[in-house]
């Protein structure tokens, strides 16, 4: 067993499902750090039951590297694990199974595995450790980890963001923002239409707008090819409303998300709903029909990571991989564009597929932790020549 395994086995361990705390984790991390002489930094939340974490290896100097990670998990209710999802298990298969292996603590577990080398090395430039919570509800605690990174710590760091990627650099990415939207009618019995105004047919108007508004926006040539969906996806998830077929539903409230390509912002799209919401509204009342349309985000908006800006980090990624990798795009939200909202050069280069995260008997590939293990070592020679800016 590899050191990052055996490290990934403790970190699988801790119940780090969003809903709950992380800090016993972070509280492992922060003595596995102590033992080999490197301090730590929480950076709590509002609530006190959650922290971030940032440590510094090697010399307090321009440069180096901010390998980054969230600690959170996403939940296990209701799937069909063949095993205790927080046990890690060799399959015998050449894979490791537990929740969060590869989505994404496999990655900080190759990251702690390398500093007992790391603490020794004659490092000239440093290489910081940014583990954040909450990043499976919308990136929440991110913010406040890297305006403290930022101001305290590095302004020319290149931070790593290491979401399973196949070990392949990622420089682009979609942003992403999940909404409620309510619709309130008036109640009346159904066989007196003319009587009320069904929240459900309202609600039908306007799901079907947030549909025509991606097939717009394809029309419009708003598309990049770089993405296996190549442009702005608008996606209604869940919807409920109505009390009883014979009743005109008073209520119906619907939860969808915006998925919009690094060149686009959501204001921008979203204000076509807005606009719409306030058309039907108007209309409706020139009917003497009432209505009423509410819309609340369910998270902050996470930004897109645009290919842009990130030669240097790019390169020292790439210098350090075998022949043959290839850059790419990812439509799933990630920390990186908040990274690169604050203007420090990111990719996302991480161990692990994306297509096994989420799901029952989640696993990480061994070969895929190896192949991080020696990018890792790598990435800290890398870090043993001065920084040139």
């Amino acid at each position: 067993m590899t050191n990052a395994t055996a490290l990934l086995g403790q970190l699988v361990a801790f119940d780090t499902t969003s809903s709950e705390s992380n800090l016993a984790l972070i509280e492992f991390v922060e003595g596995y750090l102590a033992d080999y002489g490197i301090s730590a930094e929480r950076v709590m939340s509002p609530c006190g039951t959650k922290a971030n974490l940032i440590a510094r290896i090697g010399p307090d100097a321009p440069g180096g590297v901010l390998l980054s990670g969230h600690t959170d998990v996403v939940p296990v209710d209701g799937q069909p694990w063949s095993s205790d999802p927080f046990t890690l298990r060799d399959g015998g298969d050449g894979r490791l199974y537990g929740r969060g292996t590869c989505d994404m603590k496999g990655f900080i577990a190759c990251a702690l595995a390398r500093v007992p080398a790391w603490a020794k090395a004659p490092l000239k430039q440093p290489i910081y450790f940014g583990f954040s919570y909450d990043e499976e509800i919308g990136c929440v605690g991110a913010p406040s980890l890297i305006k403290r990174f930022y101001e305290h710590y590095s302004t020319t760091a290149h931070v790593i963001v290491g979401e399973p990627t196949s070990m392949q650099p990622v420089v682009a990415q979609k942003g992403a923002t999940n909404l409620r939207t309510t619709v309130i009618g008036r109640e009346a019995h159904s066989s007196q239409v003319n009587q009320g105004t069904s929240a459900i047919h309202v609600a039908a108007r306007l799901v079907t707008f947030i549909e025509d508004t991606m097939a717009a926006l394809v029309d419009e040539g708003r598309v990049d090819e770089a993405f296996n969906v190549p442009h702005t996806s608008l996606h209604v998830g869940k919807i409920k409303g109505g009390t009883a077929i014979n009743i005109m539903a008073r209520e119906c409230q619907f939860e969808w998300e915006v998925r919009h390509l690094p060149t686009e912002t959501f204001d921008e799209i979203y204000a076509r709903f807005s606009d719409y919401c306030a058309t039907l509204s108007e209309s409706l009342g020139a009917q003497g029909k009432t209505v009423e349309i509410t819309t609340e985000p369910l998270n902050v908006t996470v930004p897109g990571l645009a290919d842009r800006d990130n030669q240097q980090v790019l390169r020292l990624a790439q210098d350090h991989l075998p022949d043959g990798c290839c850059q790419h795009a990812v439509a799933y939200a990630t920390e990186a564009g908040q990274f690169q909202g604050q203007g420090l050069q990111t990719i996302i280069l991480g161990p692990g597929s994306i297509a096994q995260a989420h799901q029952p008997d989640e696993y990480i590939d061994a070969a895929q932790l190896d192949a991080c293990s020696r990018f890792m070592q790598r990435l800290g020679r890398a870090m043993e020549a001065p920084f040139t800016g």
